[in-house]
């Protein structure tokens, strides 16, 4: 009898979703027809076809994306509410869709209208009776799940004949027990109340959301993108949506979730590929990271940035009339302190010859030298090719890596690190600087070399560009009646010498900006990192995600400090969640003694559910190999979604090269055995990979296999932090092999 009411259900809203998928189909081809008749505008003839063109294409484009990536689990969620409210059901999805007659068909889950669907509850149901939650694989109902809210309300509405049958164990639970992939998930259907006050949080300011681990803070985090998009998508849309995760493997395994909403105008960057045009997948060794995270680092780079190119010419010499003009290294000290003191190093760049220009004509005191005037002095000297020589290399344009590459000398790094960083700190440096100069080309960046480019970027400002209607020789500025010397030392202008421009910058520094910045695990952000990820959002708003017990930096203070600096002025609203909806709680207890008895100060959530199966620790192993691969087959056979095999750093290739001789994985870990930094991603039916303690973050799998806990906890000064992100990773079971 219950199966048979599930499948009258399921078929009832069968129904209903199939009409709502011909109306899916139906608004594409408006869309699709309304970029054809953009595309006709533009053979009108005239600018305003052009325009109408453009802006026609355009909606059109984004309409179509929309639809696209909307297909998937389109219609979610059901609300029957009282009589009173609105006797017909309400269907909630992940879009908007209005039928023919242009009645509603389904709620934009962001809409105000839909907020009800997550915010109510028994004991405050705000006139619903009943939330269906639809499961879906793309256009067909697998199955309905039922939650009760008001039952003094479901007994009036049947009394008036209104069927509202309760099906299935309840959303939530059903969400919790299903398997994981490689992708996560959207649960907008499963958004509990607390959660959902994080996501409709007022737009300005700062929205801090913490929670220990599997309280769902990321998909939170990623669903109010979705709601401000939706709420102020002009402000949003225009001035760009930024989200910053720890790394590209965790980047790939959100970034399904923003497009299942919906939304497709969001730059997702992991920590290593925040600034353009640079992109690192690897992290430094612990104590190596530790330097170049710390907030000293900015000063030894600003020192760094006003330094004499290691190179430059350090005199010049000319004879003018009567007079032996030469500026020594004391002339060109005064002169180059004086441009510095003006702005950043490239933005002085149309100043310096009308600075050298100047100290130079101090020096002419001949008669007849005076007597022709500085207007012939400048003249004669920006014709001369010396001169112009002189100047650029004395003063070049620089950019972030060439100063970067400077540091891998020892001499010059000491007199920048004088006082700054200890001798020890150096050496650390420049072994991890001993190859190559870490630039996009060579592909020797690491994620922590990344904020120090950022931090030169801003330090040396960008090289200017020169207006359209400049021409490149100041002689021809002259014949045309401009003053040069109004021209070369106005603050406003910028124009390079004769016909040796510098190369204009292929992304400016202004451009960085973007409406809002969603950071997650911001935990482990190192001063650095929040002084790269501040500049992207001086006029944003912010979402921060984190919990202080998983952070991987060694000085949270510091970090704090930096933190504080960034958000300066900024009203912060702070949210905490605390329902681990990730691990069974036999996990979850075995994860939280481990914190306790290490001595973290770890927020502890509680774990809604239970599985019956203990975590399984396996000590006293003596052929590591062996075990790992007995643990992992079985640990595979036992769940039907992600295996993450965790280890040391220094055991990955190890352990990859173990997983790719196991022919009873072999179709399972076809994506595990490249590196977990590769750049192309795994295929979405690879069970089973290799990861190391940090490249877990914000990850989750239903099984767990961890390979030598004691060496990652030994690996840096946060090991045990790492150690106890990695226990709290398994959705079903875990395993310990030490």
């Amino acid at each position: 009898m219950a199966d048979q009411l599930v499948d009258r259900e399921v078929a009832s809203e069968q129904a209903f979703v199939d009409r709502v998928y011909q109306q899916l189909e139906r608004a594409g081809l408006a869309a699709q027809q309304l970029a054809k008749e953009g595309h006709s505008r533009g053979r009108l003839g005239h600018e305003g076809g052009l325009v109408e063109r453009d802006a026609m294409v355009f909606q059109a484009a984004k309409r179509i994306a929309q639809l696209d990536a909307a297909h998937e689990g389109l219609v979610f969620g059901r609300l029957d509410m009282t009589a009173a409210v609105d006797a017909q059901p309400r269907y909630v999805g992940r879009i908007g869709l209005r039928d023919e007659d242009r009645d509603s068909l389904i709620i934009d889950w962001r809409a105000p209208a839909a907020a009800v669907f997550y915010q109510a509850t028994a004991a405050e149901p705000q006139d619903v009776i009943r939330r269906r939650v639809l499961r879906c694989t793309g256009p067909r109902v697998v199955g309905v799940e039922d939650e009760l809210l008001d039952a003094e309300a479901l007994s009036e509405a049947e009394a008036t004949g209104r069927e509202l049958p309760i099906v299935g164990e309840g959303a939530l639970m059903a969400q919790l027990s299903r398997a994981r992939d490689r992708s996560m998930h959207s649960i907008v259907a499963t958004i509990q109340a607390e959660q959902d006050k994080a996501i409709r949080a007022p737009g300005k300011g700062v929205v801090s959301i913490s929670g220990g681990p599997g309280t769902g803070k990321t998909v939170v985090a990623l669903h109010r993108a979705a709601y401000l998009l939706y709420n102020d998508r002009r402000r949003y849309e225009s001035g760009g949506v930024l989200i910053v995760g720890p790394s590209g493997v965790f980047m790939r395994y959100i970034e399904r979730v923003l497009p299942s909403l919906g939304e497709t105008a969001v730059a997702l960057r992991s920590l290593g590929e925040v600034v353009d045009g640079y992109r690192a997948t690897r992290h430094d060794e612990p104590a190596v990271a530790d330097v170049k995270g710390s907030a000293r680092m900015a000063e030894l780079l600003r020192r760094a940035a006003r330094q004499q190119a290691p190179g430059s010419p350090t005199e010049f010499r000319v004879f003018w009339r009567d007079d032996r003009i030469t500026l020594d290294r004391g002339a060109l000290g005064r002169v180059r302190r004086s441009l510095m003191s003006q702005g950043r190093r490239n933005k002085q760049l149309p100043r310096v010859s009308a600075a050298l220009l100047d100290a130079m004509w101090k020096q002419v005191r001949g008669e007849r030298g005076r007597e022709q005037g500085r207007e012939k002095f400048d003249d004669d000297m920006l014709s001369r090719d010396d001169f112009l020589d002189f100047a650029l290399n004395w003063w070049p344009p620089l950019d972030a890596p060439t100063v970067l590459g400077w540091l891998r000398d020892p001499e010059f790094l000491a007199r920048v690190a004088e006082g700054v960083l200890s001798t020890e700190e150096q050496r650390l440096l420049l072994k991890s600087w001993s190859g190559s100069t870490p630039t996009p080309q060579t592909g020797d960046l690491s994620i922590e070399d990344v904020p120090l480019l950022d931090e030169l970027r801003y330090a040396l400002g960008d090289v200017p560009q020169k207006a359209e209607d400049e021409r490149d020789d100041p002689m021809e500025l002259i014949e045309g009646g401009v003053d040069i010397q109004e021209l070369m030392t106005a603050a406003d202008r910028e124009y390079a010498p004769t016909g040796r421009a510098w190369a204009p910058p292929t992304h400016s520094i202004e451009d960085d900006g973007f409406a809002h910045v969603l950071i997650d695990e911001a935990q482990d952000l190192t001063p650095m990192q929040w002084r790269m990820v501040g500049r992207r959002g001086r006029a944003a708003s912010w979402t921060i995600v984190g919990d202080l017990a998983q952070s991987s930096w060694p000085a949270p203070d510091e970090a704090a400090a930096a933190r504080a600096s960034v958000l300066e002025g900024k009203p912060v609203h702070d949210f905490h969640l605390s329902t681990n909806y990730r691990n069974s709680a036999e996990i979850y207890d075995f994860a939280a003694a481990y914190a306790a008895r290490v001595g973290l100060r770890a927020d502890l959530p509680d774990a809604v559910r239970r599985t019956g199966v203990a975590p399984e620790v396996v000590t006293g192993v003596g052929d590591l190999e062996a075990a790992t691969r007995e643990a992992v087959v079985g640990t595979a056979s036992k769940v039907a979604g992600t295996v993450g095999i965790v280890v040391p750093a220094a055991r990955r290739s190890e352990v990859n090269a173990w997983l790719a001789s196991w022919p009873e994985l072999a179709d399972d870990a076809r994506g595990a055995r490249a590196a977990i930094d590769s750049s192309v991603p795994p295929s979405g039916d690879d069970r089973v990979v290799v990861l190391t303690g940090l490249d877990t973050k914000g990850l989750e799998f239903d099984g767990i296999v961890v390979v030598s806990p004691d060496e990652i906890e030994a690996e840096s000064a946060t090991g045990r932090s790492t150690l106890y992100v990695v226990l709290t990773r398994a959705t079903q079971l875990l395993t310990t092999l030490g």
